[in-house]
């Protein structure tokens, strides 16, 4: 029989804003050297590069390369570019992001969406800039280094996360609305009707469509060249699709067939352009690309000043945000396919630095492309190397292609423009899903979806991030707690051979079934004045009033108050108290208890702040003077040693006459004999706020007792229950049962007295 061991105490040591700056905002030499060398991640990989990466860059890098070329010249024109700046800009992405790269898939260079962007910019500012009319790449290279400048910095303060406040639907809203814009825009193009004296492509997308019929009747001979084009470029995918599911075992093949489509259809167009207009130079018999300037002919250092900066400071917000989340987006989506994480931080200070450089060569803006990310991942890349490679390729362009570019059908260009965003418009699966999840970002996606295409792809942006904003502060300002109950549940096993119910335990669950729990259980409520509330969000300043609104009025429905009358006369009375002119024993419903305490479930609080707090003491009085006695306040699963902080600073987790009645413990082993010593080091630790360590532990119980005369070796032990929380609180509880078990026991003992 062991004798009776007295109760170990531990005191948490509250945290303290010293701890907190050490542990986040001190800079060690550590933290410094691996802060610098994550900016350049190149060299945790670049030492082990081997001939099979090379030979799996090496084919991805020129599959790229061959359709980044057309598509750069493309988006270009999109851009209100000159086409050789589309080639500047997917040379300079591919050329260096790889030193800086977190993904092995992402191709950097200019992209449908931020190029008509760059030409609405454009087509808006240059009315203001009149000195720039005949330079626009002028203002393209001084957006790109302000934006490439901004972006860096948000890598390098490590603000990558605000990404994560742009939700899904408001990225496919702005893709979809983006994608409706651009090909619209290019379909007068694609049948040569742009040209059109009053045809302004850079109209609301439905006014385009309503003036494209209009003027219908001036289509050409482009239209020929830009029907058949695009009809071969679907042509091709469809069937290279169709034949990797007959034959699967040429699912590559048919993948590389399908991947080169573009270079072949633009090939086989500009042989036709060029038998076609070789004798018509300078009157083409249908559109075409015309002069373009071999090498690097636009080389400078950009220019920066106040006119280009007060004339484009408001187009810069949409800028930024299609960017990032264009990038951020297809590198996380390729990053969950392909098995790897990429940091957030690193690809903005990537694309930052991409945006800095380029306009020395001539670039404009550019970020992470769908398509060629795509392709870059399917054709077995293996490392951002493969960027170099196609860089390489580009380079071949720019300084050898240049003659057969002159021929390239500028209706061609815009049938391979509408092939290309055709595939950033969400499918009607995607839109059912978006339904079927939540209703609420259903709307907001038709909301930016079409104020894009009867506004612009600015406005459409600023509605789907406004709203997917206002949506998530009015979800955490009118977050309801629910009041739970107790339900006695045991384990089924439905497969077992036979049922057996050896234990049974407690579970909370809402009185109101909210959470769908089966309506033909009925979850008892806690008896004599006690109340389970559990909050389902953070408690923070939002909805701080709106949880404890609720509670309170709940609480004081199923309650009668402490004193019939507590305001005396009349006089005192407030003028809001309703209720009969004299109030007495018998206008209050007795068969009600009196509020004894209220538990608050705090498994799912994160964060709580000043005016919550304030608010949950501003509550204990109102219900203090309401129940005419001191309301028990218990805190289950408080989970941050700082809401403990703050909750102990605003009063909560003891209080004078509180002794804790109820508290989890540990059962710990310990060697008989040496107990003593394990207990009393065991004491001192927990009463200093630290654990004890391995040494003193391993040291306390595993000595040799040989020396004790009638003591077996390692064969006899003793126990010691080593509390969980800190005993110095005993309002505060690991669990929903133990803070029940507690309040029922103190209202006990206080119904006693």
């Amino acid at each position: 029989m062991m004798p009776e061991r007295e109760p170990i105490l531990y005191v948490e040591p509250l945290p303290s804003s010293r701890q907190w700056v050490s542990q986040n905002l001190a800079i060690s030499r550590t933290k410094a050297v691996t802060y610098v060398q994550s900016l350049f991640p190149i060299f945790t990989w670049i030492y082990r590069y081997n001939w099979t990466w090379f030979l799996g860059d090496m084919v991805a890098g020129v599959t790229v390369g061959v359709v980044v070329i057309p598509q750069g010249m493309a988006y270009a024109k999109l851009a209100q570019l000159p086409p050789e700046f589309g080639l500047y800009s997917s040379f300079v992405g591919c050329a260096l992001y790889f030193m800086f790269a977190t993904s092995k898939d992402i191709t950097i260079g200019p992209v449908a969406v931020m190029s008509t962007l760059m030409g609405n910019i454009l087509h808006d500012v240059l009315p203001h800039l009149p000195q720039y009319k005949d330079t626009p790449w002028v203002i393209a290279g001084c957006m790109s280094l302000v934006l490439g400048c901004i972006v860096t910095a948000l890598g390098l303060l490590r603000l990558g996360f605000i990404v994560d406040f742009i939700p899904l639907p408001a990225i496919a809203a702005f893709m979809t609305g983006s994608a409706l814009n651009i090909a619209m825009g290019q379909i007068p193009t694609l049948m040569g009707n742009n040209s059109v004296k009053g045809f302004n492509t850079r109209d609301p997308t439905y006014l385009v469509f309503g003036n494209f019929f209009k003027y219908i009747k001036h289509c050409n001979l482009n239209a020929a060249v830009g029907l058949t084009s695009l009809f071969l470029l679907y042509a091709i995918r469809a069937g290279c699709k169709y034949s990797a599911r007959r034959w699967p075992k040429r699912e590559k093949l048919f993948f590389f067939i399908s991947t080169l489509r573009t270079a072949f259809v633009i090939l086989l167009y500009t042989l036709i352009s060029f038998l076609v207009n070789r004798n018509h130079r300078t009157s083409p018999k249908f559109s075409i690309l015309g002069v373009v300037p071999r090498g690097f002919k636009h080389m400078q250092v950009p220019t920066v000043n106040s006119d280009i900066l007060s004339a484009v400071a408001g187009k810069l917000p949409s800028a930024i945000i299609v960017l990032i989340i264009e990038h951020i987006s297809i590198s996380k989506s390729f990053g969950r396919i392909n098995n790897y994480t990429i940091n957030p931080n690193q690809e903005l200070i990537a694309i930052g630095i991409t945006n800095i450089f380029g306009p020395f060569f001539g670039a404009y803006p550019a970020t992470g492309s769908f398509s060629r990310t795509a392709i870059k991942s399917k054709a077995g890349v293996r490392t951002p190397l493969a960027g170099v490679i196609t860089a390489c390729i580009v380079v071949i362009a720019i300084y050898a292609l240049p003659p057969v570019f002159f021929y390239i059908s500028n209706a061609l260009l815009a049938a391979v423009i509408i092939h290309a965003v055709g595939d950033l418009v969400s499918t009607p699966t995607a839109i059912k899903m978006f339904w079927r999840i939540s209703p609420f970002e259903f709307v907001i996606f038709w909301a930016g979806v079409l104020v894009s295409v009867f506004s612009s792809i600015d406005n459409g942006i600023y509605t789907t991030v406004a709203a997917s904003a206002a949506l998530l502060l009015f979800r955490i300002a009118k977050a309801q707690g629910k009041f739970v109950g107790t339900v006695r549940v045991v384990y089924d096993q439905p497969l077992a051979a036979t049922s057996s119910y050896p234990e049974s335990r407690d579970i909370f669950v809402p009185l109101d079934h909210s959470d769908g729990s089966n309506p033909s259980v009925t979850p008892q409520h806690p008896q004599g004045g006690i109340f389970i509330y559990r909050l389902n969000e953070g408690y923070l300043y939002p909805n701080a009033v709106y949880f404890t609104d609720h509670m309170t009025a709940e609480v004081t429905a199923r309650t009668r108050p402490g004193v019939a009358n507590p305001y005396g006369s009349l006089g005192n009375r407030p003028w809001n108290d309703p209720g009969p002119r004299h109030k007495d024993d018998a206008d209050v419903d007795m068969s009600l208890p009196v509020l004894r305490a209220i538990i608050l479930d705090f498994n799912g609080v994160s964060n709580v702040d000043i005016t919550s707090i304030q608010n949950l003491v501003d509550v204990r009085q109102q219900l203090d003077r309401y129940a005419d006695r001191a309301v028990s306040w218990h805190f289950a699963g408080v989970k941050s040693p700082w809401i403990r902080r703050a909750l102990v600073a605003g009063g909560f987790g003891s209080s004078n006459a509180a002794t804790r009645t109820v508290f989890s413990v540990a059962t710990v082993g310990a060697l008989e004999h040496k107990g003593d010593q394990l207990l009393s080091d065991v004491k001192n630790a927990n009463s200093q706020g630290r654990l004890l360590s391995d040494e003193e532990f391993i040291s306390d119980s595993f000595t040799s007792t040989q020396d004790k005369p009638g003591v077996a070796n390692s064969t006899s032990f003793d126990t010691l229950n080593l509390p969980i929380l800190s005993t110095d609180h005993p309002f505060f509880h690991i669990d929903l049962d133990e803070a029940l078990k507690a309040a029922k026991l103190e209202s006990d003992i206080v119904l006693k007295k």
